[in-house]
């Protein structure tokens, strides 16, 4: 529809993600505009209710926040308030919380992998239709994805929203017997992973950088998944380099109670989310940049199934900057999870108690995690009594708006350069594909996207 002068197209309708939310896109001339994610779910209020709670509730609460990664903010939770509590999870219950952790990674890194981005590089509108034509993928998918909800059921009590976590460790720690079927599932599982790899390697990656800064927890001589520093790398145009240059640079961290001071919240019109930026400029979480920050402590398999697939070696700096090769690193990624939980099982032994005793006193505490689509951070504030006075949650996802939006304008200002007639149909294409190398977790909901594109 034109209005003064504008072109308007509506499109609806992009499944794949999770939640609510629409992209406005302007063009003038040739020329990019804007590019804003606007998602207009209403606010769930997290924060506001978790006031006024016992400092024991919020694991349970948070989880509620996605069905796709409960154990992240689970953790996430626990350590903020045993931080503020004094109390430091060592020994077999934190080797139990990664393994759990691990579980996650597996079936939501998965998911991902399979039902939401493989069928924009094999041409099919979804799943169901991609499976009519590569059902052997799609089954190995849910084999594996059955894997990691094997692991969080057993540990978390169910697979989905587990009530088995509690601040300390967990309600009832599993037996070395009841361990032992579990590895027996994940070695074929691993051995699935690895042929994902192999066919993730064979799709066609559209040429894309990321020039933006890249933001992971790390955790020196493992790859940090559930604990870690704050570590950032620069945006390569800060040292005179490619959007996608594959030049790993030098790094720098922060502690982790000075989250806040680096990655500030600001509320823009167009979205119910709040945006983030790191020291003042637009950074990307995920999976980009855990492997840029961590990839040289991947396990030796999964390392050389990041080789064999064309990512480089880790270990030699080689990083991989371009969002539509994400889907690569995320199967890298289910290589290592299942890799790290065996393990992790191989190693244990049942602790002498399922918890530590986590007793209230007044402070502030900060937890962070590398929930699936990214660093996840919590900061909470505690009275005497344990009473929860302020809290704070710092999702992936809104860490990650500007980005997107920064992303969205560059693939499509690339395509209409070399397609200056280019049609709506192809650009709204374009834009869904953009939008779910970032595997945006809008909401746990409904699942659509309205595109509005305005051309002078």
């Amino acid at each position: 529809m034109t209005h003064r002068g504008s072109r308007v197209v509506h499109v609806g309708a992009l499944s794949r993600v999770e939640g609510e939310g629409a992209l406005h896109l302007r063009i003038s001339q040739g020329l990019v505009e804007a590019a804003r994610l606007r998602i207009y779910e209403p606010p769930r209020f997290f924060e506001a209710f978790l006031r006024g709670r016992a400092h024991t509730e919020p694991p349970d609460i948070t989880s509620r926040v996605c069905g796709i990664c409960p154990v992240a903010y689970q953790t996430s939770a626990c350590q903020a308030i045993e931080d503020a509590c004094g109390v430091d999870v060592t020994g077999q219950l934190a080797a139990l919380r990664r393994l759990l952790y691990c579980g996650e990674w597996i079936e939501s890194q998965t998911l991902h992998i399979h039902l939401l981005h493989a069928p924009d590089f094999l041409g099919h509108p979804d799943a169901i239709a991609m499976a009519r034509h590569h059902r052997p993928d799609v089954e190995r998918g849910l084999r594996i994805k059955q894997a990691g909800n094997a692991i969080v059921e057993l540990l978390g009590g169910r697979a989905i929203h587990p009530v088995n976590v509690r601040l300390g460790g967990f309600h009832r720690a599993p037996t070395p017997a009841e361990l032992i079927p579990l590895a027996e599932r994940l070695r074929p599982a691993r051995d699935d992973a690895l042929r994902t790899v192999e066919w993730a390697a064979g799709f066609d990656f559209p040429d894309a950088g990321c020039d933006t800064q890249l933001l992971a927890l790390a955790d020196p001589g493992r790859y940090a998944i559930e604990s870690g520093t704050p570590t950032v790398m620069p945006a390569p145009a800060s040292a005179g380099l490619a959007p996608d240059s594959t030049r790993a640079l030098s790094t720098h961290t922060f502690p982790l109670r000075d989250f806040e001071r680096h990655v500030v919240e600001r509320q823009l019109p167009h979205s119910t989310a709040l945006y983030s930026s790191l020291d003042g400029r637009t950074h990307l979480t995920g999976p980009l940049a855990r492997y840029a920050i961590s990839g040289r402590w991947l396990s030796p398999l999964a390392r050389q199934a990041a080789q064999a697939a064309g990512l480089g070696d880790p270990r030699a700096g080689d990083v991989c900057r371009n969002p539509f090769r994400s889907i690569l690193v995320r199967a890298v990624e289910v290589v290592y999870a299942l890799d790290e939980a065996l393990r992790l099982i191989d190693a244990y032994e049942p602790p002498p108690a399922p918890a530590v005793p986590v007793p209230p006193r007044p402070g502030r505490g900060h937890g962070a995690t590398e929930a699936p689509r990214g660093l996840l951070y919590h900061r909470y504030d505690l009275a005497a009594d344990g009473t929860v006075t302020e809290a704070t949650l710092i999702p992936p996802t809104a860490q990650n708006q500007d980005a997107i939006e920064h992303h969205l304008r560059s693939v499509v200002q690339s395509l209409i350069d070399r397609q200056p007639e280019l049609d709506d149909d192809r650009l709204r294409e374009l834009c869904e594909r953009a939008i779910r190398n970032h595997d945006p977790c809008i909401s746990c909901s409904a699942h659509f996207l309205d595109l509005t594109v305005e051309r002078d």
